[in-house]
């Protein structure tokens, strides 16, 4: 698995204040900068969720953390207030192929695993939660091999996020019933914060 770092970008303080053409503007030099990120490679995907909770999208980039926050907080939403940015760590397997140009957008469903109730600090040499978790692998590569998961990967920051889910399947529904077969959902020791997420065509296989 590879380390990249995650920018999930959240609506700024500036979103509600700002002129809705100005602020159209400064979208429109965002999707520029995207677009250039993707072609330079050190963005391996970007785009915003389909719904409105607060959360505009992510970034997933490939540089180092100090360079991938600089390329973040340089992005024109996020200089502008528009975004906001909370960095993390991610683990994934390097599955991501050059976007398709000109950039189209495909929907997938975003899956954050969060720590549930039933999780407690210092469990980890339980018996019982170590097969859980080899429980939760399992699961994750059947439903990998389904090609209904098409990348998965844990948080490296030991925070309240645990890891993420992305599903290519055809409605949120589909994604929250295939989400549910894991064994951590289902006892509560995780638990999914799922939002239909727009990527560019090409991205994931």
């Amino acid at each position: 698995m590879v380390q990249f770092q995650m920018a999930i970008l959240k609506m700024g303080p500036k979103w509600d204040a700002t002129k809705e053409e100005e602020r159209n503007a400064i979208l429109k030099q965002h999707l520029g900068n995207v677009v250039a990120l993707l072609n330079s490679g050190k963005a391996v995907i970007a785009g915003p969720f389909g719904d409105h909770t607060g959360l505009a999208g992510i970034f997933i980039l490939r540089p180092e953390a100090p360079e991938a926050k600089t390329l973040v907080d340089n992005d024109p939403a996020v200089k502008a207030g528009l975004f906001v940015a909370e960095m993390h760590p991610w683990w994934s397997e390097d599955i991501f192929k050059k976007a398709v140009m000109p950039l189209k957008m495909d929907t997938v469903y975003l899956g954050f695993l969060k720590k549930g109730p039933n999780r407690k600090d210092g469990d980890n040499d339980n018996p019982e939660v170590q097969q859980l978790q080899k429980d939760h692998l399992a699961n994750i590569n059947r439903l990998a091999g389904l090609k209904k998961l098409v990348a998965a990967g844990p948080f490296g920051d030991n925070g309240e996020l645990r890891g993420l889910f992305v599903f290519r399947v055809g409605s949120m529904k589909e994604a929250e019933e295939l989400a549910g077969t894991d064994p951590m959902i289902k006892i509560d020791r995780l638990r999914l914060e799922l939002h239909p997420w727009k990527v560019p065509e090409g991205v994931i296989p």
